[in-house]
């Protein structure tokens, strides 16, 4: 694997750091594969309460890596897998999932954010679907995972990037903090989850998921189907939805 991943563990909380900050952490092949791979197993770990998501460097994640975009049919298979994977893992997961976000989360970045259960955001820090203008559908399901109807509507429908107090007031993150200071803040909401009694926490995130599967599900479903008809030509009723990894 190409070490695009760290997962350093603090007791019962395992902090998960995207670390292509050359790139501001956008999401290749490479990086969504160990993406899935790091947050299901730790996802499956009794020793670990709560995980801790963020990016190395000044962003959180700039989305998908379009470079890698096009190719042949292999290639675009691998991209429409480590996509459904990587989303699907952290919106999926079984154990609490805090995403620290410590700088720009765009575009994909931004549905990965909000497909975290919780949201520590620096005050600098920026969100939005800035692909809607070069005729990319953002992740509607995404944002209605968190936001309000209207409100997921709005940000999804204009594409416009906006701050971190605007991303408060709007309910896409639950606090702000200075920039210094998001993945430690971050961490110490990890570890009061971890330290409640594990049963209960893990009982209370199994109700998160299944009210994510009634209300998010079909939506992200819905999205993964047209991303796979888009970049392989299969038709969303045709049965290849067992292709997603």
């Amino acid at each position: 694997m190409a070490g695009l991943l760290s997962i350093e563990r603090r007791d019962e909380v395992a902090l998960v750091t995207l670390q292509r900050p050359e790139k501001r952490n956008a999401l290749s092949i490479d990086l969504r594969i160990e993406l899935h791979d790091a947050v299901q197993s730790l996802g499956g770990d009794d020793e670990i309460g709560c995980i801790v998501l963020t990016g190395a460097g000044t962003a959180f994640c700039a989305g998908m890596d379009v470079t890698q975009f096009g190719g042949g049919r292999a290639h675009k298979q691998q991209l429409v897998d480590s996509s459904a994977g990587a989303f699907e893992a952290v919106a999926q997961c079984p154990r609490p999932v805090v995403a620290a976000v410590n700088g720009p989360a765009i575009a994909g970045g931004f549905a990965l954010a909000l497909l975290c259960d919780l949201r520590v955001a620096a005050e600098d820090a920026t969100f939005g679907f800035p692909e809607l203008p070069r005729g990319i559908a953002p992740s509607y399901a995404a944002a209605r995972a968190v936001m309000a109807p209207a409100i997921a509507a709005e940000v999804a429908l204009t594409g416009r990037v906006f701050d971190g107090r605007e991303a408060l007031r709007l309910g896409a993150v639950n606090e702000l903090v200075s920039g210094g200071a998001v993945v430690e803040r971050a961490l110490e909401v990890a570890e009061a989850i971890a330290a409640a009694p594990r049963d209960a926490t893990l009982e209370t995130k199994r109700r998160i998921l299944l009210d994510r599967e009634r209300h998010f599900t079909p939506l992200f479903e819905e999205e993964m189907r047209l991303f796979r008809e888009s970049l392989l030509g299969v038709a969303p009723d045709d049965g290849d939805d067992d292709d997603a990894a």
